[in-house]
Order: C-alpha cells, then sequence, then structure tokens
C-alpha cells in the first residue's frame, strides 16, 4: 500500500490547465525575481511586485517543463534571483496572485527565451 501510495504523488502534483487558470482572461506583472525552479512537471518563478498602493507581494507563475522550456531557449540559469522582468499569463480561477506563464521579458523588453508562437493557445500550455 505504502508504494501504491507513493506512486501517486507524482500524479497529483501535474494538473489540468483548466482547473486552475482561466484561459478568457491574461494578467501581466513587473517585480523582481526571487526565485526560479526549473522542474518537473512545471518551472516556477516567484516575483516580488511592488503594488499600486505601495507596498508588496508576492506573485508566482507556473511555466512549461524544463523540456519545453529548453526548446524556447530556457537553461536552469536563464533567470537570476534579483533581476527584473514583466510576465504575462493566465491568472488563477481562485483570485490568488498565481498566474500561468505565457511570456517573459527583460525591462528592454527583449523576451526571455524565444516566448511562444502566435498560434500556441492557453490549451496548448498544459
Amino acid at each position: 500500500m505504502l508504494l501504491l501510495a507513493a506512486a501517486a504523488v507524482p500524479a497529483f502534483a501535474h494538473h489540468s490547465f483548466a482547473v486552475f487558470f482561466d484561459q478568457d482572461k491574461t494578467v501581466s506583472v513587473t517585480g523582481v525575481v526571487e526565485e526560479f525552479q526549473f522542474r518537473n512537471p512545471h518551472g516556477l518563478i516567484r516575483l516580488s511586485v511592488k503594488k499600486a498602493g505601495g507596498g508588496e507581494e508576492t506573485w508566482k507563475a507556473e511555466t512549461n517543463s524544463p523540456s519545453i522550456l529548453e526548446r524556447r531557449g530556457w537553461t536552469r540559469t536563464t533567470l537570476k534571483v534579483g533581476e527584473t522582468i514583466t510576465i504575462d499569463g493566465w491568472p488563477s480561477r481562485d483570485g490568488a496572485n498565481y498566474m500561468r506563464m505565457r511570456t517573459a521579458t527583460r525591462p528592454d523588453g527583449k523576451p526571455v527565451g524565444s516566448g511562444l508562437a502566435p498560434a500556441e493557445s492557453a490549451a496548448e500550455q498544459k
């Protein structure tokens, strides 16, 4: 039983895009990278974002898997803690400061990696 339970843990980590993210909306945040996890099943970027009224809040952006990111020019050293980036993506359905990344850009407007092809849709982000 213990082996079956342990084998099921990775399955819970991977989830459907539509369950957590709203493909009919987009959000964009600019902040300082606090953490970049280049891991399966999805990478994670954590940003410290300045709020409009002052103060800061933390945003998390889920990325594609490392294999997909690599095909788009990313490596585990693409983002460094302390650098500023803007992330565009689909917001979480529950209103949390959490999104599925679509694109990331540097302050000079250059994309991080090769970005997405224009024809890619939210459904292809799984």
